[in-house]
């Protein structure tokens, strides 16, 4: 049954928050002071219609959203939007007691995800290839999506017939896609066991279409040419199902945050270092030591360092560093470090860190809450907050990135 309801305010997931009686209601696609009526179960409700709307309320740029989940606030002013997620950032460093100033959200334009994460399933009528309706598994077929790279757009078509070529199970599955220098790469993950003849067919269209790499669950089935990815003057061949930030100008943006911070550095050390994002940036200027904990991904790293040139020396390290991080000692060897651990954060990591006479530092993070937790550590143990940059690269979604900038005063002798 449907009620009326006041929509208090935008919640951090980017649904709208109605106070009652009876505790929070969240409510997705509404707008702070809407009244909307909708079907409420429990702490959530289903929008039935918007009575009043906000004058923040506009537009959206796709005609999927409301029923694809992959985006939350389309319906928000560029504004606000932007205010919004900023916000966040700022709210948990409140929260953990962190007073600093934290920059304008560096935007992110539409059309610019290199990388996107498709669920697929075998229907009566076909492939459906799109992304989950909101709180639901059903799969919203997409004919549009106004955040990818017109290179996947355009090829939603034939990533159908292809997930319809290398599907061997009644089940959803997932495909992701990444632009490359190369052409597409395409990972799929528990698409089923396909048979020989199944991975031929596959392969034949894989070379007729022009695509770098297919591979199933890790396991490359053909690779015409190597995937391809450019982190400055290094071109790295990146292994599949590998890390690679969302969009190319906000890992630049990043990498150019750090750089600057780490300028002065001769000797840097790059934590959580992937496939050298940051490592192979750094190294026209420093020397880079790369601690990872992923083979595939420092193998890649050290093959775009080697085929580089005017690079200095780079080196690097498997390591497991929420098992063992590098101790203070280890750490004071270097006099500028970087680290972007995964959305656990690196509570442990930053400990030692704080032990550290690591003068300059850059945290890079993708969670807001342990962004604000480890830099807390940080600063406990004597470090200085220079400057806090929130990046979306995520558009229409509540998440987002920031960078921190911090230095430790050199302890007199």
């Amino acid at each position: 049954m449907s009620a009326r309801f006041t929509i208090d305010r935008l919640g951090a997931q980017g649904d709208g928050v109605a106070n009652t009686e009876s505790g929070q209601v969240f409510i997705p696609f509404t707008l702070a002071g809407e009244v909307v009526t909708a079907a409420r179960e429990r702490d959530r409700a289903t929008l039935m219609a918007v009575l009043e709307k906000s004058p923040l309320r506009i537009e959206p740029a796709c005609r999927h959203f409301g029923d694809c989940g992959g985006c939350a606030v389309q319906h928000l002013e560029d504004g606000a939007y932007r205010a919004w997620k900023r916000d966040k950032v700022v709210h948990v460093l409140k929260g953990a007691r962190i007073d600093c100033e934290v920059d304008d959200l560096v935007p992110c334009a539409p059309h610019t995800r290199r990388r996107v994460s498709f669920s697929a399933r075998r229907t009566d009528t076909g492939l459906a290839l799109g992304f989950n309706r909101h709180l639901s598994s059903q799969i919203v077929p997409l004919e549009e999506c106004p955040i990818a790279v017109p290179q996947i757009v355009g090829a939603l078509d034939m990533l159908r017939e292809l997930g319809t070529l290398i599907c061997a199970t009644p089940k959803p599955f997932h495909m992701t896609v990444t632009v490359t220098a190369s052409g597409l790469d395409v990972a799929a993950s528990d698409s089923g066991r396909m048979g020989e003849r199944q991975r031929q067919i596959a392969s034949n269209f894989v070379v007729r279409h022009g695509l770098a790499r297919l591979s199933v669950d890790g396991e490359i089935i053909i690779e015409p040419k190597k995937p391809m990815v450019l982190f400055g003057a290094a071109a790295v061949p990146v292994p599949p199902g590998s890390f690679l930030q969302a969009t190319e100008p906000a890992e630049q943006t990043m990498a150019d945050l750090v750089g600057q911070h780490l300028a002065r550095a001769k000797k840097v050390a790059d934590l959580f270092a992937g496939c050298g994002s940051f490592a192979l940036r750094l190294a026209a200027k420093s020397e880079v030591h790369a601690v990872e904990g992923e083979a595939a991904a420092l193998a890649a790293l050290d093959r775009g360092f080697r085929f580089a040139t005017g690079l200095k020396r780079v080196t690097s390290e498997k390591r497991d560093l929420f098992r063992r991080p590098l101790t203070f000692k280890e750490l004071n060897a270097f006099d500028g470090l970087v680290f972007d651990p995964p959305r656990a954060g690196a509570e442990d990591q930053c400990r030692q860190i704080a032990r550290s006479d690591v003068p300059l530092v850059a945290a890079v993070s993708c969670n807001p809450v342990t962004f604000a937790r480890d830099l807390a550590i940080l600063l406990a143990g004597g470090y200085r907050l220079k400057k806090v940059t929130p990046i979306d690269q995520f558009l229409w979604s509540p998440h987002v990135e920031a960078v921190a900038l911090l230095e430790k005063p050199k302890k007199r002798r």
